[in-house]
């Protein structure tokens, strides 16, 4: 069975777990590894990650997925906001959203990862508040992710 690995990453997250997958998996059998692109449709299953961009996948990551109509794909991504299984729950089925109904969902998975410190200028800036202190907490929370436990957590996911 041949597979592709595709991934978009802003920051470097959703990178490190494409890696993982990588790791995972028979090196033989991979067709492509990278950025969307039309010659890893030739692949039976799909590996897809993105970062989350306003509750859902990045634009390039829709729009690669629009084009899918057979395979076999797991979905991985993260998120600057963790924390919650709800959350990332409600992120991917957003994601799915964007699948014929051909395309069968193997697996899934998701973490928190680390954001810019441009974003914690912003939420400094902001006014005191429960909000500003929750979400400054949640960036120093998300600063070391994804972890070692994530990324094992997502290899084994991948092998199941």
């Amino acid at each position: 069975m041949s597979y592709a690995i595709v991934y978009s990453s802003r920051t470097g997250n959703t990178a490190l777990l494409a890696k993982a997958v990588q790791e995972t998996l028979p090196q033989a059998d991979c067709l492509y590894c990278g950025a969307p692109a039309p010659e890893a449709l030739a692949a039976d299953t799909l590996y897809v990650g993105f970062w989350t961009d306003k509750g859902t996948c990045d634009q390039a990551v829709a729009d690669f997925l629009r084009q899918l109509t057979g395979q076999k794909v797991f979905l991985f991504g993260t998120a600057g906001f963790g924390g919650s299984e709800a959350y990332f729950a409600q992120i991917m089925e957003r994601v799915k959203e964007n699948l014929a109904p051909g395309v069968q969902v193997t697996g899934t998975y998701m973490c928190q990862g680390k954001m810019p410190q441009a974003v914690r200028t912003r939420y400094e800036q902001m006014p005191e508040s429960p909000r500003r202190a929750m979400m400054l907490a949640n960036f120093d929370q998300a600063v070391s992710h994804p972890d070692a436990a994530d990324l094992a957590r997502l290899k084994e996911a991948v092998a199941r």
